[in-house]
């Protein structure tokens, strides 16, 4: 790269805690003494940089990073909360986002949560937050509700995020493979295949063919959209039962998306621009998880010059705006 700085990393994330806010909600514990979030007594939280911006900050200027957005990690997603609970947390956790990046000049701006399991109350969230190419992370699909975004249920959430011209960021969370839990394959496996199963449901639903302003951006690198792509198109063209609703081949399809980087191979980086187009792939690094790219000069070092020197400087247009002026606004409730 000729020069070490990085435009914007689209793919951080924060947990926000606003102790005020935090308390009583129902299934929240937050320990300060030794920084750990439990939530619905299961999962724990306790990476100490996650809960604090200035660790972010303090990063992205060890690495040269410009600015960067930032939501919550998967297991804050919650996605197993009815539509009353989720509305409750929902409320918590994007007005706290915007909260703890207030202080900070807009250099780090947050990615508000939408409940996956409940597309009418995420359509409600999306109207609140006000200003043209607001971005949103939400779930890539729930398995254990067999959730499908092709659903019609989902047509009012795009229709609200494509009237804005929003960003969303699909991010895999938790399957329920049972043949998945050794050998952490819920991550390494199932996440990448979940997200892929996302990408193909907005394709072959054509839900990216009637909302084209949205702009969905597929973590870790789209997971293993890119590798079958191919196939998925060949089953359209041979007419596989169900797999021809019209839509355009899936090969084609993936110039509507946009993808991070994180892959952790050049080859398969180089695969991924391929088959998404140079001109989609973003900087995104996962920070401050291990699965991401914590060191990004030292792992990205087997990419190849041009794609580099594409990602110090990609951005996602949203709205005509910078994108660290979109940062949208979330009533409290």
């Amino acid at each position: 790269m000729s020069h070490r700085s990085i435009a914007l990393d689209c793919h951080t994330h924060l947990a926000p805690v606003v102790p005020e806010l935090l308390r009583g909600l129902p299934g929240i514990a937050w320990h300060p003494d030794d920084s750990r979030l439990v939530l619905d007594g299961t999962v724990t939280l306790a990476s100490p940089s996650v809960f604090r911006p200035e660790a972010l900050l303090a990063w992205m200027d060890a690495q040269g990073v410009r600015c960067a957005w930032y939501s919550v990690p998967p297991p804050m997603y919650r996605d197993g909360l009815d539509a009353e609970a989720a509305a409750t947390w929902c409320a918590y956790v994007n007005r706290a986002l915007q909260i703890i990046g207030e202080p900070h000049g807009g250099r780090i701006s947050p990615t508000f949560l939408l409940p996956v399991r409940h597309p009418s109350l995420a359509a409600r969230i999306v109207a609140e937050c006000g200003p043209q190419g607001a971005r949103f992370a939400m779930a890539a699909g729930h398995a254990a509700s067999g959730v499908m975004l092709s659903d019609a249920a989902y047509d009012p959430l795009w229709a609200a995020l494509n009237a804005s011209g929003a960003c969303v960021l699909l991010h895999p969370t938790a399957g329920s493979d049972t043949r998945l839990n050794a050998f952490f394959l819920h991550n390494l496996l199932g996440g990448p295949g979940e997200t892929a199963l996302a990408a193909a449901h907005l394709a072959l639903g054509r839900v990216i063919e009637r909302f084209p302003r949205i702009r969905f951006i597929l973590s870790h690198g789209g997971g293993s959209t890119a590798l079958v792509a191919g196939r998925i198109a060949r089953g359209q063209a041979v007419r596989r039962p169900g797999a021809d609703t019209g839509a355009p081949p899936m090969t084609t399809a993936l110039r509507h998306f946009f993808v991070d980087c994180i892959t952790h191979s050049g080859p398969a980086l180089a695969l991924v621009e391929r088959a998404f187009g140079p001109d989609r792939i973003l900087f995104g690094s996962d920070w401050p998880f291990s699965m991401g790219l914590t060191d990004p000069w030292a792992q990205l070092a087997d990419v190849a010059p041009d794609t580099l020197e594409r990602l110090r400087i990609a951005t996602v247009e949203a709205g005509g705006t910078n994108p660290s002026d979109a940062t949208g606004t979330i009533s409290g409730r």
